[in-house]
């Protein structure tokens, strides 16, 4: 039975793929290196270090670790400009679903964004206390679809729970949450049970990457739904 969730943040709480992509191609543009839908799209669960990295190198160019920090800091202010002056692009029903399934399942964010986005949106949307546990960039040493991140995140919100005065709970007892199919890699070799969301990328793919158990939209799941079907 699943007694923990861990929810990827970008494509599945906050619809903000369009706008980190367009975010980039401003960026990369002054760099002289343009960026397709297909160049970002491909490169879903990077952190940002990682992505900037991948795209210097599709357009062999030369990058320092000092250039790579610069464009990190600019690419966040951009984003943070974007959500601010409009309405923050959630995903619909996310808000509820979280605030269902914490009164029953202990919650926790793992995401390759960095932890100052995720906050600042949880804490404009007044759901940062649903979460006991926050994985994210500066958190490990690789991204998505390596596993790291849900190791990590797996060890931590047992902690927490345990910390409650909580049974353990086994790597089957926890599901993960994910829009991509390096999320969906990721969490399975883990060893979690994994739930695809088709927010970013179609069934197959999220299919063809192991999930458990595909999905049009959280708003469907009810904490009773999440037992039967992860048993």
């Amino acid at each position: 039975m699943i007694k923990g969730i861990l929810m990827d943040f970008n494509g599945i709480i906050i619809n903000d793929e369009p706008l980190h992509m367009r975010a980039y191609q401003e960026i990369l543009s002054g760099e002289g290196i343009s960026l397709s839908e297909t160049d970002y799209y491909s490169c879903l669960g990077m952190d940002d270090k990682s992505f900037i990295n991948a795209q210097y190198k599709r357009a062999e160019k030369d990058l320092t670790a000092e250039k790579v920090q610069e464009l990190m800091k600019v690419k966040t202010r951009q984003w943070r400009e974007i959500v601010d002056a409009e309405e923050i692009p959630l995903f619909g029903g996310v808000e509820n679903f979280v605030r269902k399934m914490e009164k029953d399942f202990a919650l926790g964010i793992v995401s390759m964004a960095v932890r100052e986005e995720i906050e600042f949106v949880l804490d404009k949307l007044e759901l940062r206390d649903c979460f006991s546990i926050f994985v994210s960039a500066e958190d490990v040493s690789s991204h998505k679809p390596n596993p790291e991140c849900y190791y990590k995140g797996f060890n931590l919100l047992d902690a927490a729970r345990t910390k409650r005065g909580r049974n353990p709970m086994s790597h089957r007892e926890c599901l993960v949450i994910e829009d991509s199919p390096q999320g969906i890699t990721a969490g399975k070799s883990a060893g979690l049970r994994t739930l695809g969301i088709t927010n970013t990328v179609d069934a197959a793919n999220l299919r063809a990457a192991g999930a458990d158990s595909v999905s049009k939209s959280l708003n469907d799941w009810m904490p009773d739904s999440i037992r039967r079907v992860f048993v």
